[in-house]
């Protein structure tokens, strides 16, 4: 089949079922005929950082949840095979009744791509970058629910030294920038 006939199609697939989809279709391309027409299957993903008991955790996120997108050719069986694939409701396709399944524009497909290839590498939020002088709210650890003001940014290290006053003293704490958030 020639490369340049394939387009991106999307497949609407239950909820947080997406990966399970993926892995079946890219085992029936594999091993059947299916490999032919499909080229590509891709669930856009990107990695944010969470905190779980004070601690930060780096997790995989799904941007679209309920679709996987594909490159395909549909001819013949092959749409009727990704439709009736476990898990899959169907093609994202026009309001018309009975209308073919719709492929992407091209420009919603750089979009598609170039954000899940930013996305791909974790990077810290904007919202982490603090200025001397700001005042706080520390969130986790032992002093969870005091407020202080930055008093030194280390952004290498990812720390902030925070003043906060305890029974009507000034103490200063070394915190992460995830025990922290702005008030």
């Amino acid at each position: 089949m020639a490369e340049s006939k394939k387009e991106w199609y999307v497949l609407r697939a239950i909820s947080g079922k997406e990966a399970k989809v993926k892995e079946v279709l890219e085992a029936a391309i594999k091993n059947t005929d299916l490999g032919q027409y499909v080229s590509q299957v891709l669930i856009p993903t990107e990695k944010v950082y969470t905190t779980r008991n004070g601690k930060k955790v780096l997790k995989e996120r799904t941007l679209y949840s309920g679709y996987v997108f594909i490159q395909a050719c549909l001819t013949g069986e092959v749409e009727y095979e990704l439709r009736n694939t476990t898990n899959v409701i169907d093609f994202l396709r026009g309001r018309a009744k009975g209308s073919k399944p719709e492929s992407l524009r091209e420009s919603e497909v750089m979009r598609m791509l170039g954000r899940a290839d930013e996305m791909s590498e974790p990077t810290e939020e904007a919202t982490d970058r603090y200025i001397v002088g700001e005042p706080v709210k520390v969130t986790f650890g032992p002093f969870s629910g005091f407020s202080g003001v930055i008093k030194e940014v280390n952004s290498e290290k990812k720390k902030i030294k925070v003043e906060v006053k305890i029974f009507g003293r000034a103490t200063d704490l070394e915190l992460e920038n995830s025990q922290v958030e702005r008030e």
